[in-house]
């Protein structure tokens, strides 16, 4: 995949957007909430994927495959290539990313808001 076609593919999802953030950072969302980043400076490009926990532990054993600076507690990985992986491999990384944060996202959008108590005087 190039840069062109990973756009694409990243805007092809429901409610998907585009940013471009922190200078050279091309971030692709779903309700405001990051799913994907690709350092658009960068040669090669880079992508930076959200994953489970056992995907994690198995994509940084590869190389080029680094747990993402910053974010590697949360499980994001850090492609340093786009061709790292597969086409279909990196197609599959970034709807498992995008479904994971659109559905934790869907999840507090739907959770009913907390009454406020009101203060006796």
């Amino acid at each position: 995949m190039n840069l062109d076609t990973v756009r694409r593919f990243c805007l092809s999802f429901p409610g998907a957007t585009e940013k471009l953030q922190w200078t050279d950072s091309l971030c692709f969302k779903v309700r405001g909430k990051i799913f994907a980043i690709v350092a658009v400076d960068s040669v090669p490009p880079k992508i930076c994927l959200k994953c489970t926990p056992e995907k994690f532990s198995e994509l940084i054993e590869q190389e080029e495959i680094i747990p993402a600076p910053y974010l590697g507690r949360y499980k994001w990985v850090l492609l340093q290539r786009l061709d790292v992986l597969r086409d279909a491999e990196l197609e599959e990384l970034v709807s498992e990313s995008y479904g994971m944060v659109a559905a934790k996202t869907k999840a507090k959008a739907v959770r009913p808001a907390k009454k406020k108590l009101k203060k006796k005087r």
